[in-house]
Parts: structure tokens; C-alpha cells; sequence
């Protein structure tokens, strides 16, 4: 295999992915916990946590998106199939489209709600849409079906690295881990 073909990601690459894995896994449970508990104060502080993380994920997966057009991913390897090459490019760009919506649906149907966004409770974002309730409880109906999406897409994901890693050995994880 070519050196090209071994080339891991870059450290920015692997900073964006693993910031965002990271928010993405601690934001779906605080969403799952906090529509489902009926207490008002701690319900209150997932909501606004939950909110946060989704005002530092909208502009970091865009920045991400910007620097992955404007610096290619390396090659994976060339014992990956065809197909799984063009469900791995599928994978990845459906993260980004899936993430993007959800920010911009959950930002939506907050401000169709008119709760307020306050970012770590530093700062409150504007609401981008004018108070319509029924509306916003269908876009919350959509962003978590988005989430639940998010959800498999992850699991997939995860179980497609450790397949490669644990069962075909190949370089496909540790490009991502060590770049």
C-alpha cells in the first residue's frame, strides 16, 4: 500500500470528529432524559444544556464541513470493497446533512415555542422563527426522529470502526485514532 493510502487524518480532522462524537454522545442522552422526565427544575437545566450543546455543535459541524471540503479525507485503504467505500462516503455525508438539520429543526421549534436559548447560561441566541406552537411541536416531532436517525447512523458507525479494527485489522480506526 501506497504511503497516501496509510496516511491517517490530520490533527484538525481528528479534533473536529472527536468534539464532535463527543457533544453528539453526551447531547442524545440529555434529549432522551429530559423529554421524558416530568421534574422542573432539573428538567429545566437538561433543556438548557441540551440547547447549549446544540448552539456549539451547529457552528462546529460547519466549520468541520468547511475544512473537510477544503482538505480531503485520506484514501481508505485499498481491501476495502467498492461498496463499502460508497456506504462509508454515504455514512459521512449523511452525518453532516443529518446534524445541520437537526441543530437548525431544534432551533426552530424552539423558537416556534419561544423557550430561550441560553448558551451556558452566558448568552441567549434570537429566536429565528415567530410563536406558532402546533408548529413547533411538529418540528420537535421531527428532530427527534432526526435524533433517533442520528442514533443508528452512530451505532453503525461505531460498529463499522470496531469491525475493521477487532475483525479485519486494518488501518481504517487507527487512522482516526492516530492520525
Amino acid at each position: 500500500m501506497s504511503d497516501r493510502t496509510e496516511a491517517g487524518y490530520t490533527s484538525i480532522a481528528r479534533w473536529f470528529h472527536w468534539s464532535t462524537a463527543a457533544l453528539v454522545l453526551v447531547m442524545i442522552p440529555i434529549g432522551i432524559v429530559m423529554a421524558n422526565l416530568n421534574v422542573g427544575a432539573a428538567q429545566d437545566t437538561l433543556y438548557h444544556l441540551h440547547r447549549s450543546i446544540g448552539a456549539v455543535l451547529l457552528p462546529l459541524v460547519l466549520a468541520r464541513l468547511f475544512y473537510r471540503m477544503n482538505h480531503p479525507p485520506p484514501p481508505l485503504p485499498a481491501s476495502v470493497p467498492a461498496g463499502q467505500r460508497r456506504i462509508a462516503h454515504a455514512t459521512h455525508w449523511a452525518f453532516y446533512g443529518l446534524l445541520l438539520l437537526q441543530a437548525m429543526v431544534g432551533w426552530l421549534a424552539t423558537s416556534a415555542y419561544r423557550a430561550p436559548i441560553l448558551v451556558f447560561w452566558l448568552f441567549e441566541l434570537p429566536p429565528i422563527w415567530p410563536v406558532d406552537r402546533p408548529f413547533s411541536e411538529a418540528l420537535f416531532a421531527v428532530h427527534r426522529v432526526v435524533g433517533f436517525a442520528l442514533l443508528v447512523l452512530i451505532v453503525l458507525h461505531i460498529g463499522a470502526a470496531l469491525l475493521h479494527h477487532f475483525v479485519l485489522k486494518d488501518v481504517v480506526l487507527r487512522r482516526m485514532v492516530r492520525g
